[in-house]
């Protein structure tokens, strides 16, 4: 669910302060009733008229997964001129969006959809939607770090939720740690910082696995649409079919 004014601006119709207006006038409607309230919240599903005339047709849902590149910014566009995940995707003519972010160098898996009310419930911390990552550490990790990071560790005056944290290899010679991080949590620069209170780096992050979606088999710039399974699979983790 959005704010209506939110809903007609994104349609394109005009920008949310000028659909504010058109609310307060009396020329928005939902489902046959005027609405004149500027908090009131409606579904893309609604049938939504400005001036007795439809904002759009009810768009078919699209789901995709994209294994995204380094260096691609995660959302709609970049007012810096940087590469989007949308310049990744191919042959899909509807309005997506990204499902949460990516840092610029973090690759992995990231779900595009237009599904606004699932996208919303897959962020939603509430979800508890597990996020795993696998994060090249500079040194060694050690099983006490690897106890302080399950246990929780604070940074920006917030202590993370417990987690589950797995050291997959060290290697000597090149003094690098391999960490298989399971969160839930998706507060900005997470899994970077996590490990940076713990004093260690992060010089490479990816995301192996979102929701139980993995990026297996697709290289990196590469997408495709989710299967019947998957999708569902999803709308039970958020008990969206309940």
């Amino acid at each position: 669910m959005e704010r209506l004014q939110k809903i007609i601006a994104q349609a394109g119709i005009c920008s949310r302060r000028k659909a504010e207006e058109l609310i307060v006038q009396g020329r928005v409607s939902v489902n046959g009733k005027v609405i004149t309230e500027l908090g009131f919240k409606a579904d893309i599903s609604d049938k939504i008229t400005v001036d007795n005339k439809p904002i759009f047709k009810k768009e078919r849902l699209v789901y995709l997964v994209l294994n995204k590149p380094r260096n691609t910014v995660a959302t709609v566009k970049d007012d810096r001129g940087r590469k989007t995940v949308l310049d990744c995707i191919e042959n899909v003519h509807k309005r997506i969006y990204p499902v949460g972010r990516l840092d610029y160098d973090t690759t992995g898996v990231l779900l595009l959809t237009n599904d606004g009310e699932l996208a919303n419930k897959l962020t939603h911390p509430s979800n508890e939607i597990d996020k795993v990552y696998i994060a090249t550490i500079k040194g060694e990790i050690t099983k006490e770090d690897i106890e302080k990071l399950e246990n929780g560790v604070e940074f920006d005056g917030k202590t993370s939720s417990p987690c589950k944290a797995v050291l997959n290899k060290y290697n000597k010679d090149k003094d690098k740690s391999i960490v298989e991080l399971t969160i839930h949590e998706g507060r900005n620069h997470q899994v970077k910082k996590m490990f940076e209170a713990i004093g260690k780096e992060v010089i490479k992050l990816h995301r192996d696995s979102f929701a139980g979606i993995s990026s297996k088999g697709l290289y990196e710039g590469q997408s495709r649409k989710l299967t019947d399974a998957e999708v569902k699979e999803l709308k039970k983790l958020t008990n969206k079919d309940k």
